[in-house]
């Protein structure tokens, strides 16, 4: 072996050796890339060890009869579409006209993929019978949130108090994996952010301050949305202190923004805030479900 030709190798071999220890030396300086965040991954709900997409499905729109003017096979195709391009959380209601259409609009899809929240507006009786029921309307062993629906009185904990030790039944016995509640005024939100039973908030939030609760109840339109919106901020800073899941929902203003400037104003909104892990909007259409993901991926690149 000609002794020249070796040594030029060990050379050779000795550069790279010490060109890949630099590298690798300034990656662990420069840290973990930031991973690319979008409508459709799967965030932490809170500390309630559960995940749920960025962007949920409301089934809800007008009580829910803007989705069944789709009628099922419409409204069916329409879940599906949401689930194929990502979505895997829907938000339904015993009170919202669709209710009877889940069990058949989520066939098909995998159970375990799938986040389903429900809501009560009324204390029952029998909490874990009216559970049962449930269970059953959507062919499903269990529901992975259940929610106080539509709170508006101070201190409605105290009416709901028999009602959510049932609540806590249910969980016991893995019939529900989380609870919480959704609220229609700024008294019964601060009840809820106090009350240490709350695991989950579903909350009124848009810049434009549409539909967001109010002293008494909802603020249909606000004249000064900065004062309007300040106080249930306030109380979302509160809910992330304490560790609580966090939905927001009128992103859209309960339909009210047509144009889309103001939809854009309000989904940058939400995904500015760090207090929201996911967002519920009600669709129609599967181009609203297009806009919605595109809008938020474009705010969330922006935002890194």
């Amino acid at each position: 072996m000609n002794p020249q030709q070796t040594r030029r190798q060990f050379i050779k071999q000795s550069a790279l050796a010490a060109g890949a220890l630099a590298l690798a030396s300034d990656n662990l300086l420069a840290g973990p890339a930031t991973a690319k965040r979008t409508a459709t991954d799967l965030v932490p709900l809170g500390r309630t060890g559960l995940k749920i997409s960025r962007l949920a499905m409301g089934t809800g729109s007008a009580n829910g009869h803007t989705q069944t003017a789709l009628g099922r096979e419409g409204f069916t195709k329409l879940i599906h579409y949401a689930y194929d391009h990502g979505i895997r959380a829907f938000d339904c209601a015993e009170s919202y006209a669709t209710y009877p259409w889940i069990a058949e609009a989520i066939k098909g899809l995998p159970r375990e993929n799938i986040f389903i929240q429900s809501k009560m507006q009324h204390p029952p009786q029998d909490v874990l019978a009216a559970v049962d029921r449930q269970r059953k309307m959507f062919n499903t062993d269990y529901l992975d949130s259940l929610l106080v629906h539509c709170m508006i009185e101070p201190g409605w904990t105290g009416k709901w108090q028999s009602a959510l030790d049932g609540f806590d039944q249910a969980k016991e016995k893995q019939m529900i994996r989380a609870k919480g509640v959704t609220c229609h005024s700024l008294p019964a939100l601060r009840t809820a952010v106090e009350s240490e039973w709350t695991e989950i908030h579903q909350v009124r939030i848009n810049p434009q301050g549409v539909r967001m609760d109010g002293p008494e109840q909802s603020v249909w339109l606000a004249e000064d949305p900065g004062h309007a919106i300040a106080p249930v901020l306030a109380e979302l800073k509160n809910m992330r202190a304490k560790g609580r899941g966090v939905i927001g929902m009128k992103i859209i203003g309960d339909g009210a923004f047509v144009r889309p400037e103001d939809r854009e104003k309000s989904i940058r909104f939400a995904m500015s805030r760090p207090e929201l892990d996911a967002i519920v909007i009600g669709f129609k259409s599967t181009a609203e479900i297009d806009e919605a993901i595109e809008r938020m991926n474009r705010a969330l690149a922006e935002t890194a």
